[in-house]
This record gives structure tokens, sequence and C-alpha cells, in this order.
């Protein structure tokens, strides 16, 4: 994956900020733009779509190959071939995007968690840590502003808000909801990315009970279910059994619930 800011400099026409700071880097499917090939035309620039590899010409015109690939096929963001100083362009939030400037420094370790100094009835905590979900060589979500919810044996769920989520990518899920007794009723998605499907991949709580009202909306996703999770860039481990959802990392202890054997804990 490839992580871009956007540029700080005017380059956002449409004043959106971008959901597409997170790409895969497939390679160039050609080495030119077939249709200018075609013609022995030799367009000054080429952009290479960051979803499938397509290149196309970069001119601005609006028959330009790079921008005709993308208004048939949606894929947001292309990068410039050239050899200088790399950058690219988001289609859905008109923004210029470069890579950043220098390495993010690493964040300090955390002191250790039990699970087990965790209450029952759960509870909710805001998260600042850079949270993503990966899957199929897109980032589903991305965000500084998750929640994590604490309960007694179990490793923390993050939910993260919709905002921050591809929500054109999730799907209502074909299967019973499920009754949390604290929370309440949850609702589960399909996340699709073309024709890749991965089944109840994610859930939410859109009328959650009164006390945990900040969940509303919010999506929470299995580690087990998607390619990768991560928080402040440290990958996730997938909390054991077919139901839980938790994220362990490395300042959260265990023994955790979820193995066989330990359903009723």
């Amino acid at each position: 994956m490839t992580r871009w800011t956007p540029r700080p400099d005017g380059g956002r026409p449409a004043g959106r900020s971008c959901s597409h700071t997170w790409t895969a880097d497939p390679p160039p499917l050609t080495r030119a733009c077939p249709p200018c090939a075609a013609r022995g035309r030799a367009p000054a620039g080429l952009l290479l779509c960051l979803t499938c590899g397509h290149v196309g010409c970069d001119d601005s015109s609006p028959g330009a190959h790079a921008t005709a690939h993308f208004d048939s096929s949606a894929h947001p963001v292309a990068r410039t071939l050239a050899g200088d100083r790399p950058w690219a362009w988001c289609y859905e939030d008109e923004t210029y995007l470069d890579p950043p400037e220098r390495p993010e420094p690493r964040p300090a370790p955390r002191p250790p968690e039990s699970v087990w100094d965790y209450p029952r009835p759960p509870v909710l905590r805001e998260d600042d840590r850079e949270v993503r979900v990966e899957w199929a060589g897109q980032v589903i979500a991305e965000t500084r502003r998750a929640v994590r919810v604490l309960e007694t044996s179990h490793p923390p769920v993050f939910y993260i808000p919709p905002e921050d989520v591809r929500r054109e990518l999730l799907f209502p899920a074909i299967a019973e909801r499920t009754w949390c007794e604290w929370k309440g009723s949850a609702r589960y998605w399909d996340v699709v990315v073309g024709d890749a499907v991965r089944a109840r991949a994610a859930w939410s709580y859109p009328r959650p009970e009164p006390g945990y009202a900040l969940l509303a909306g919010f999506f929470a996703f299995y580690p087990s279910r998607t390619d990768r999770c991560t928080v402040d860039g440290e990958e996730v481990t997938a909390q054991e059994g077919d139901f839980y959802g938790g994220w362990i990392t490395a300042e959260v202890r265990g023994p955790f619930k979820g193995a066989p054997g330990t359903r009723l804990w």
C-alpha cells in the first residue's frame, strides 16, 4: 500500500478532504496510452490508475484517456508516471495528492492492559490512534476518531465513524441480526470490492441502547475477515472464535475469551 497526503497549497478545487489517502500501487498494464499510441500520438504525460494499473494520457481535455477511464470505472486515484517528484490526482474528491514529506515518528509503547481489568457492562473510550482496515487491495476504513469498547475477558473492539468508512463498499448482509444485552441489535455488512465479496465482515448498531448511543452508525470490522487491520501501523491479531471481533495489539494482555472451552467465561 502507498500513502498520500492532500496537497496544502490550494490544490483542492472542490474544497473537500480526500478519503483515498491509502492506495494500492499496481504495475502499469502498458508503457504508453494505448489510444494515443494507436494514432501515433505522444502525450506529454501519463497517469497510472492505482486500482487496476490502467495507463492513460493526462491531458486536461474532456476526452483525455485517464479521465475517460475514471468516468467508466469510478477508480478514484491515478498517479503520474513521470520520473520526477511523484504526485497523484483523486478524481472523486478533486484533490492533488503528494507523498508525505517525512516518515511519521513511531508512537511510544503503551502501558499493558489486562482484559480482566476491563469492566462489565462494557465501557466506551475514544481513541485518537490511526486505525485502518484493508481488504482486496483497498483501504476500507481509516480514522483517528475510533471508539474502543472495553469488556471483561475480551480484546477491545474498535468502532469507526461512518464518515471514515468507504460505505459504497458495504452492503447489508443476508443474515439474521444478533442481540447484545448491553448494546442492542447488531446489523451485519458484506464488504464488496469488484467481484470479491467478504460476507459479514463488519457490523454496526443503528439504534444502540441509551448507554451506548455514541456507537450509532459506527462500523466495526472482524480482523479475521479482512486482509489487514492496523492500529498506529501495528498489525492486529484477531480474537479467536467465529462470533467475536476483538483486536489484539501489543499492550493487550489475556487470556481472552473466544478459544475452545471459553464460551462461558
